[in-house]
């Protein structure tokens, strides 16, 4: 930690307020991105739940173990809030940089994971009853054919990388069909998700970007309204307010969560001789060994802010209002209190990737959907398939919101691209 963020986290400054310990950890950085797991040892060392600074000048807690992460997500939100309007002190009096990345990922959205109580069960509603219209069947087909787009688009070549040309993309590009939205518009709303995710510099205006494309979307599905999920949304009653944070709440858990996790995945299907030998032969199903790579390194590392109604205990640590209280999913899932070993880890789902709760992701099955048969068919369809740098050279992406391969350059058997398909 710098001088300058020392200083900062000693003062710490929230009106109103007694600040947590001073100088909190920083969850965010070259060391912390080197390795996030050491930070969280360390973290548990300290306690259950943890001061820490989760971008520059923005402090709050991470809870860091399976119990004290499942407690809080259970009393949610009986005793700990969602809604950061008046519950984020630093927000509330002005003391948020307006561009940092943070705030672009935990600030009040008019949405259905930033509510409590009866507007949060009406914006969820919403949600679920359009998810729900989904067939899985339907979701698997078109998952084949974007991946078959994908796949045929480098195939020739014999080489790929398989984030930036596969992994990415595919979730992406599934949910814009789902949506039905216009190609072109689909490719710009697929930038501005990913720029908002890496939490960068840029995230302001990646967000701003994002609504306003979210905002054309519905408004083309007012004038023309179809059998997709947007149209039902609006059939839902939703104003346009909400339908713009409640499409960005789509986008966003969609596709860059469920795109680095099929990256991972891949990832330890070409490095692994564990996870490509039983995979390949049969043995482990493909979707036994996603689900172990959820519990060992969850594409949301850090996530689902709550807020303290009052001082309360967890787990003994006295925890104060006003600051965000993260959950670390990454952390949870690797606390050795969790009597989980690797073998028993292959289609074992006690793990918390999808949180846990009233909030809980409404659909993981669909996102299991897109990940099983997005690595399902590029396996098939790859002969030969190796990964072309040392297994210790691949690019990760070690962020405080999103974790996965930045980069996965593979060879393989080339072929001409099929035709007539």
């Amino acid at each position: 930690m710098t001088a300058r963020h020392e200083s900062d986290a000693a003062q710490c400054p929230v009106r109103g307020h007694t600040p947590p310990p001073q100088r909190p950890l920083p969850i965010y950085g070259s060391a912390f991105d080197a390795d996030p797991q050491a930070t969280y040892r360390r973290l548990r060392d300290m306690g259950p739940v943890v001061p820490v600074e989760i971008s520059p000048g923005v402090f709050g807690y991470l809870a860091v173990t399976y119990r004290a992460c499942l407690y809080l997500l259970r009393h949610t939100p009986a005793l700990f809030h969602k809604d950061p309007t008046y519950h984020w002190e630093a927000l509330r009096t002005g003391q948020i940089p307006a561009d940092s990345p943070a705030r672009q990922m935990m600030m009040p959205r008019d949405n259905a994971l930033w509510k409590d109580g009866a507007e949060h069960q009406r914006l969820r509603g919403a949600i679920t009853g359009a998810l729900a219209r989904i067939d899985t069947y339907a979701l698997a087909d078109t998952v084949v054919r974007v991946a078959d787009q994908l796949i045929d688009a480098f195939f020739p070549a014999g080489q790929a990388d398989l984030v930036s040309q596969y992994a990415d993309p595919l979730p992406m590009l599934t949910v814009i069909e789902l949506f039905a939205s216009p190609p072109e518009h689909g490719q710009r709303i697929i930038r501005h998700v990913t720029r908002l995710f890496a939490a960068g510099e840029d995230a302001a205006q990646a967000n701003a970007a994002l609504e306003a494309a979210c905002l054309e979307l519905v408004q083309l599905k007012r004038a023309q309204p179809g059998l997709d999920i947007v149209s039902y949304l609006i059939q839902a009653g939703l104003s346009d307010g909400e339908l713009v944070q409640t499409l960005v709440l789509l986008f966003g858990a969609a596709a860059p969560p469920t795109a680095k996790h099929i990256g991972r995945g891949i990832q330890h299907f070409l490095t692994s001789e564990r996870f490509a030998g039983s995979v390949y032969t049969g043995v482990t199903p493909v979707a036994a060994a996603l689900e172990e790579v959820l519990w060992d390194e969850p594409p949301v590392p850090n996530y689902s802010p709550l807020y303290a109604q009052g001082l309360r205990q967890v787990e003994g640590v006295t925890v104060h209002p006003g600051y965000p209280i993260l959950i670390s999913f990454a952390a949870a899932n690797s606390d050795p209190a969790v009597s989980v070993d690797a073998d028993q880890r292959a289609g074992n789902r006690g793990h918390l990737a999808f949180s846990a709760g009233v909030h809980a992701c409404p659909a993981p099955g669909l996102a299991r959907v897109i990940s099983e048969t997005a690595v399902e068919r590029l396996l098939d369809r790859l002969p030969g398939l190796a990964l072309a740098v040392p297994a210790g050279d691949v690019a990760n992406l070690s962020g405080t919101f999103l974790a996965g391969p930045t980069s996965l350059p593979v060879h393989f058997q080339p072929a001409p691209a099929p035709t007539g398909r």
